[in-house]
């Protein structure tokens, strides 16, 4: 029978698996791949164009169009069990999104009131209905162009069934109801949107998801309130640095390119990288 080891033995070649010595300088380090860094810049640059362009359109609103997506009657259910739709919807260069009726199946109930602001020349609407799933892409479902009849621009309320595309074939896949209306003057101001009014979201893409139809997209409002957390503060070249000695493995020029956007915050610069290297 073989001697059981002493426990002197045993922690002496415990001790040999133990790593002794400084630490690498990148333990712990969060490795951003060039890709990444790459996506981080193409993101705020992004968003710094799409500002741009809403505040040359801000005086450019025609009228405010209200859509009410309330509910839709599916031909077929995709999912594996289960659907669980939602829509998201194309106005002009702004895209809204209802939430997900969990369970919804063939007859997904979503009621939600979108409130879109038009720029000239914007008369359809384009939308998509997907099927949120867990641990694959979100499948998309069916779609349509909707025209915006034209009685609803001189003020009457249009409450109609719109038939949807897919795999079935055009106007093959069910129907969505819609309840549109239109006021010639937008009621709220479209740089600060209230509580009942939904702003319009840029869609990014995620780091290995860049095709349109995917739920990972970040929703980034156009329009936002500053919260009293990222007040603009004095661009601080004390502060960029130790924001740089932080992320030693990101590329000085995309840290520097957020800390701008967020206007010189230290933690919300912070917290972004974060998100972007996750």
């Amino acid at each position: 029978m073989a001697a059981t080891a002493s426990p002197e033995s045993i922690n002496a070649e415990r001790r040999k698996r133990v790593f002794v010595g400084e630490l690498p300088q990148d333990f712990l380090r969060i490795t951003v791949s060039p890709q990444q860094q790459q996506e981080a810049a193409d993101q705020q640059t992004a968003l710094a164009i799409q500002q741009q362009l809403s505040q040359s359109l801000a005086n450019g609103f025609v009228g405010r169009l209200n859509i009410t997506v309330a509910h839709a009657k599916l031909t077929k259910n995709y999912g594996m069990m289960r659907m669980d739709p939602y829509v998201r919807l194309r106005v002009g260069h702004c895209v809204y999104e209802t939430h997900t009726d969990p369970h919804g199946g063939k007859n997904p109930r979503w009621n939600k009131v979108v409130q879109c602001f038009l720029q000239p020349g914007v008369n359809s609407i384009s939308l998509e209905i997907y099927d949120e799933c867990s641990f694959t892409m979100d499948e998309l479902v069916a779609w349509a162009h909707i025209p915006i009849p034209e009685k609803v621009f001189e003020g009457v309320t249009v409450e109609n069934w719109f038939p949807l595309s897919g795999k079935q074939g055009d106007d093959a896949e069910g129907a969505i109801y819609l309840v549109l209306s239109y006021s010639n003057a937008p009621t709220v101001n479209p740089y600060f949107y209230g509580a009942g009014a939904v702003p319009p979201v840029m869609m990014v893409p995620s780091t290995n998801q860049t095709m349109f139809g995917m739920r990972s997209y970040a929703p980034m409002p156009v329009y936002s309130q500053p919260s009293q957390q990222n007040q603009a503060q004095p661009l601080n070249e004390e502060t960029l640095k130790q924001i740089e000695e932080m992320f030693p493995n990101m590329d000085k020029e995309v840290i520097k390119s957020v800390f701008e956007f967020n206007r010189g915050n230290k933690d919300t610069t912070v917290n972004a990288i974060l998100q972007m290297a996750e």
